[in-house]
């Protein structure tokens, strides 16, 4: 069985072009003053974080002309591998932009690949080979927490689009299900998950004594380490009853 669930692959392939051209938009419309700010991520400026989303639609394109044997991990394995790569990340991504690559470019080429990769058809990745439709979500989930990262950098907002914004979210909660499973602990991100997790006593009816909520954006943010359980907490942005409902331990998901 999966450790994330998984999407449609109609509902995939429409989300990761969606959002990846609301990232066109956006770049599109940011000044070369805000693309020579500090972005949020250590080291790089808006305009390196701009190219380093590029790479992620590169990769489409580059691994695809990989040799692959096989299916050998999930989005899963490859949420929690994402820390391990990045150096490997870091320089792939200022090389592309000291190349002068263009978003758009790049994909309008992912495009092209998508046609004709099917979905259970296999593709490199850089922990093992990927069922496509698989990687075509680990591409959504790039997109997602990187428009967050925009919209932190620059205080413009990011517009997700709503799919991959729900599916983002779901790959996360469901990561976390699978990191830590249980049934003590609900976490909820409403409008588009509710998983439980953790070890301890099951509940049979009713509310479960232990209980999580948040928003997506706020669920996406501790996922993906950009705010720490004390942040998130101290800002009121999380609601946590019960003496389980502390997971401060098992954040992030993802480096």
């Amino acid at each position: 069985m999966p450790k994330t669930r998984r999407p449609q692959p109609a509902k995939v392939r429409q989300a990761v072009v969606n959002q990846w051209r609301a990232h066109i938009d956006y770049a599109a419309a940011l000044s070369p003053e805000q693309l020579a700010e500090p972005s949020k991520l250590t080291g790089w400026d808006v305009r390196t974080l701009v190219g380093h989303v590029a790479f992620t639609v590169h990769t489409v394109r580059a691994r695809a002309a990989e040799p692959v044997a096989g299916v050998e991990a999930e989005v899963y394995d490859w949420m929690t591998a994402t820390p391990t790569a990045a150096a490997v990340v870091d320089a792939g991504t200022r090389e592309l932009v000291a190349e002068g690559a263009v978003l758009a470019d790049e994909v309008a080429e992912a495009e092209k690949v998508m046609a004709r990769y099917g979905d259970e058809e296999p593709i490199a990745m850089r922990f093992g080979g990927m069922r496509f439709d698989d990687f075509l979500v680990s591409r959504i989930v790039e997109a997602v927490v990187h428009g967050d990262d925009l919209e932190r950098s620059t205080g413009v907002e990011f517009r997700h689009d709503r799919e991959a914004l729900a599916i983002t979210v779901r790959q996360l909660a469901d990561a976390m299900a699978a990191k830590v499973p249980g049934n003590s602990v609900e976490l909820r991100v409403p409008p588009f998950a509710a998983v439980q997790c953790v070890e301890g006593p099951r509940h049979t009816r009713g509310t479960p004594p232990n209980v999580v909520e948040m928003a997506p954006k706020t669920w996406i943010r501790l996922a993906a380490g950009r705010m720490t359980w004390d942040e998130a907490m101290a800002d009121g942005a999380v609601s946590a009853s019960g003496s389980r409902a502390d997971l401060r331990d098992f954040l992030p998901l993802m480096g």
